[in-house]
C-alpha cells in the first residue's frame, strides 16, 4: 500500500496524525480573494480562550462550514473557525465565531482514509455576516464531474515546503484536474481512490500539505463563477511527488447529504 499523509495541521503535545497538509510552490492570494475561506481553529481545554489553526474550511452558508472529517477525529477539543482572515499573524477585520455542532460523515472511517466519505459539516453557534471580506461558497451541481486537466485551485495555511513551517499569508496554487482513470492507474494512486473523490496536481512540484485539509478546491465554471469542488482530504507524505497528486473529497458525491444535514439540524 502507497503511504499517503493527511493534511492536517498537528498541535503541539497533540499526537500526530498519521497524515499531513499545506499548500507546495504556490504564492501567496489577493487578500480576501477567497472570501469563503475558512481557518479551522482549535484550544486546549488548559486554555480554551486561545485558538490556533489547523485546518481549512469552507462557508457554505451563514450557519455553516465545511471541512475534512479527519480534522475533527484525529484531535477532539474545543474549535472555532474564522473568516475574512488573510494573515494569522496580523490583526485585521477577520472575526471568530465558537463551533456549536459538528457532525461528520456516517460513514468516515478514521483509520481507512482511502474508503472516503471524509467530510464534515460544522454548525456555528450564530450565524456568519456578510463583509468585503466574507461571503459563501457556490457548491457544484449533484454528482457533477470535472474533466481531466480542468484549472482549479487549491487555497490553504499549510506548509508551504514539505517539512517546512505554516504559512502565515493565505496560499493558492494552480492544480488542474486528474481524472479518475489516471489517478486509479498503477504507478500513481492505484486503489488509494475512490469515484467519491478527486485528484488535481501530480507533476512533483505543486500541492496541498499540512495544514491545509479540509480547505476547498475552486474551480471556475464556464459562467466565471467560482465554485467548490474538493475538500483537501489527503496526499503523498512529502506533499509532492510525480503521479501522487493531492486527493480531495468530490464535494458534488455529497450534495445530497450536505443539503439534508443543514435542513435536518437548523436549517441553512
Amino acid at each position: 500500500m502507497l503511504q499517503y499523509l493527511l493534511l492536517t495541521l498537528c498541535l503541539g503535545a497533540v499526537a500526530a496524525s498519521p497524515f499531513s497538509g499545506r499548500v507546495v510552490a504556490g504564492e501567496e492570494a489577493r487578500p480576501h480573494s477567497w472570501p469563503w475561506q475558512a481557518s479551522l481553529q482549535f484550544a486546549y481545554d488548559f486554555d480554551p480562550d486561545f485558538f490556533q489553526h489547523m485546518c481549512g474550511g469552507s462557508l457554505i452558508s451563514p450557519n455553516w462550514v465545511m471541512t475534512a472529517a479527519h480534522c475533527i477525529v484525529t484531535i477532539p477539543g474545543r474549535y472555532a473557525v474564522v473568516l475574512g482572515e488573510h494573515n494569522l499573524q496580523k490583526k485585521g477585520n477577520e472575526y471568530l465565531i465558537h463551533v456549536g455542532l459538528i457532525i461528520t460523515h456516517p460513514r468516515f472511517n478514521p483509520v481507512a482514509l482511502e474508503n472516503g466519505n471524509d467530510i464534515a459539516l460544522l454548525r456555528l453557534k450564530e450565524p456568519a455576516h456578510a463583509t468585503p471580506d466574507v461571503a459563501t461558497a457556490t457548491l457544484p451541481l449533484f454528482n457533477q464531474i470535472l474533466p481531466n486537466g480542468y484549472p482549479c485551485y487549491i487555497t490553504g495555511w499549510g506548509l508551504t515546503q514539505p517539512f517546512g513551517v505554516p504559512s502565515p499569508t493565505l496560499q493558492q496554487a494552480l492544480l488542474p484536474v486528474v481524472d479518475y482513470a489516471t489517478c486509479t492507474s498503477p504507478y500513481w494512486w492505484s486503489g488509494m481512490v475512490t469515484e467519491n473523490m478527486i485528484c488535481a496536481g501530480g507533476n512533483g512540484v505543486v500541492g496541498g500539505c499540512q495544514g491545509d485539509s479540509g480547505g476547498p478546491l475552486n474551480c471556475q465554471d464556464d459562467a466565471g463563477m467560482w465554485v467548490v469542488h474538493g475538500i483537501v482530504s489527503f496526499g503523498p507524505i512529502s506533499c509532492v511527488v510525480e503521479k501522487q497528486p493531492t486527493v480531495f473529497t468530490r464535494v458534488s458525491a455529497y450534495a445530497d447529504w450536505i443539503y439534508q444535514t443543514m435542513e435536518q439540524n437548523g436549517g441553512m
